[in-house]
């Protein structure tokens, strides 16, 4: 159960992350919107990151937490915000994905 609270809390980073970008093209109450998203994906990434160091040691939480926030807030800025893939940062990416499964690999 702890490692779904991690996958889901790090989904909500790449919400939270998502809408700042959003938030940043968007203007008045639009703007707001995205806003209120941003909060509302943040505290809940917060409160399952908290939930999920309860059962798992913090330092491979958090990696964990970050990492997916990282690689899918990347991957959303390469489809979304038409950000550059060029090979080395889809290198990168993929070497971060592995380092996230080799972190789950490895924890009790």
């Amino acid at each position: 159960m702890p490692w779904i609270l991690l996958v889901i809390a790090g989904l909500c980073e790449i919400a939270f992350a998502s809408c700042l970008g959003k938030a940043r093209e968007a203007t008045g109450s639009e703007a707001l919107w995205w806003y209120a998203g941003f909060f509302v994906a943040l505290t809940v990434s917060m409160i399952l990151l908290v939930r999920a160091t309860h059962q798992l040691p913090i330092g491979t939480a958090y990696a964990v937490w970050t990492g997916i926030g990282a690689v899918g807030t990347a991957l959303m800025g390469i489809f979304v915000f038409k950000d550059p893939a060029n090979f080395w940062r889809v290198f990168f990416l993929i070497t971060l994905i592995g380092s996230i499964i080799g972190l789950k690999a490895v924890s009790h």
